[in-house]
């Protein structure tokens, strides 16, 4: 189990873009954002990365670096860019199960549509030496912290000097 104030494991993925982006290269001023998404097939996903879409700004100005990832195959995270109106939104896919179980997150066997096995969403808030400063881990779509209240948090955060919480 990741604990606050452990280092994270490393993650490179493949963005729709063409580039890799890797964990342990990123510099942010403040904080990395990982959001992992179930991916293609789940309306709540799309709901949430087209709600963070217009609040990437905010992130930016905070000195957050922001990353949506999901275990979708290349094919399927680039029908996701341009089907959802998330243009801004760094989208990484092929994030491996075997990965994501070591990241905490739980893995679902698909049902109808669904691909035959997949990650649950999780949202990580990453210091820039990698060590995790909190994480909201789901079961399902459902329950994900509210983009607005994560933006609020990480303002008083950086304001208070708020040590992460969650380590014993």
């Amino acid at each position: 189990m990741l604990k606050p104030r452990q280092k994270t494991p490393d993650l490179a993925i493949n963005l729709v873009n063409g580039t890799e982006w890797t964990l342990s290269k990123q510099k942010p001023e403040a904080f990395t954002l990982l959001i992992v998404y179930r991916g293609l097939h789940c309306p709540v996903c799309k709901k949430y990365l087209e709600e963070l879409q217009p609040k990437l700004s905010k992130f930016h100005d905070l000195g957050v670096n922001v990353i949506a990832v999901s275990s979708d195959t290349e094919a399927k995270a680039k029908q996701t860019y341009e089907e959802w109106d998330i243009a801004d939104v760094p989208l990484g896919y092929e994030f491996p199960i075997e990965d994501a179980r070591e990241w905490g997150l739980f893995i679902s066997k698909g049902i109808k549509d669904e691909p035959e096995t997949f990650i649950e969403p999780g949202l990580f808030i990453i210091r820039p030496d990698q060590e995790l400063y909190c994480a909201s881990i789901q079961t399902m779509p459902f329950a994900r912290p509210e983009l607005d209240d994560v933006i609020g948090a990480i303002k008083f955060v950086l304001d208070k000097d708020y040590p992460a919480r969650g380590e014993a």
